[in-house]
């Protein structure tokens, strides 16, 4: 079809632009990640800058099973299960429902604040695609992933999960992002850097986990699906003492 001819369809049936890469974009959203590392607008504009296919390239990877295909046909949305408070609160103890219920609730969290801030970078997030259903379910899984990890909230454990989930995604943001944190990485006593990198590594180890049926994976008893999904213990990670974590990814001073 002519450029001319696409020009004169309707809006809702032209096709798709192909995603660039902004690098500039994402570089001046990295500076900004480091000097507030709870700035999460940032990170979703590096990742509308930088990822490219990778979640068209994820919801052909889950068409590819029976259970990711079903779940991509009904195209639930997680943010609505995971804001019931009544559906959250049957989750017995020792459940990964348990776990992420504890998690959200006390460091005052919800799926509904992170989705809100990944609409203020202006991008196609809610839009009634398949591609954009796939976006979302990554986005919604990210404190599931915390949990399920054992990667807490402090800049270390954010940093050891990017790279986990670039493992998982392969979205260059992710990747951006998690070196970034490496290059940052004070020395001194602990090994940061290697920490970040064995999350990269559990990551890939792991079974893909956004083909998961998170309705029923919360209601497993977390060690077992842990063991299940083949997510290894975060070693070096736990190794490092809680109250230096946050000095693994030191915040740059504002100039």
């Amino acid at each position: 079809m002519s450029v001319q001819a696409i020009d004169t369809l309707p809006a809702a049936m032209r096709p798709l632009p192909k995603p660039r890469r902004e690098w500039g974009a994402a570089l001046r959203a990295v500076r900004k990640l480091v000097k507030d590392k709870e700035d999460t607008t940032q990170v979703f504009e590096i990742m509308r800058a930088l990822n490219g296919t990778s979640i068209r390239d994820c919801y052909d990877k889950m068409l590819t099973t029976l259970s990711g295909g079903r779940q991509a046909f009904e195209r639930k949305e997680l943010v609505e299960r995971l804001m019931d408070d009544a559906w959250l609160d049957q989750f017995a103890p020792g459940t990964l429902g348990a776990a992420y219920r504890h998690f959200i609730r006390s460091q005052h969290l919800s799926a509904e604040g992170l989705a809100e801030v990944s609409r203020t970078t202006g991008g196609d997030i809610d839009v009634p695609h398949p591609h954009a259903w796939m976006g979302r379910r990554a986005r919604d899984v990210h404190d599931i992933w915390h949990v399920l990890s054992g990667y807490h909230r402090d800049a270390l454990g954010e940093a050891c999960l990017v790279a986990f989930s670039y493992a998982q995604l392969r979205g260059l943001g992710w990747a951006l992002i998690a070196v970034a944190a490496v290059l940052r990485s004070s020395g001194g006593d602990y090994p940061y850097a290697r920490a970040i990198w064995q999350g990269y590594q559990r990551g890939k180890a792991a079974s893909w986990l956004l083909a998961e049926d998170y309705e029923h994976l919360l209601g497993e008893p977390l060690e077992a699906a842990r063991q299940r999904l083949g997510i290894t213990p975060a070693t070096l990670y736990n190794a490092i003492p809680a109250e230096a974590r946050d000095a693994a990814v030191p915040q740059a001073v504002a100039a």
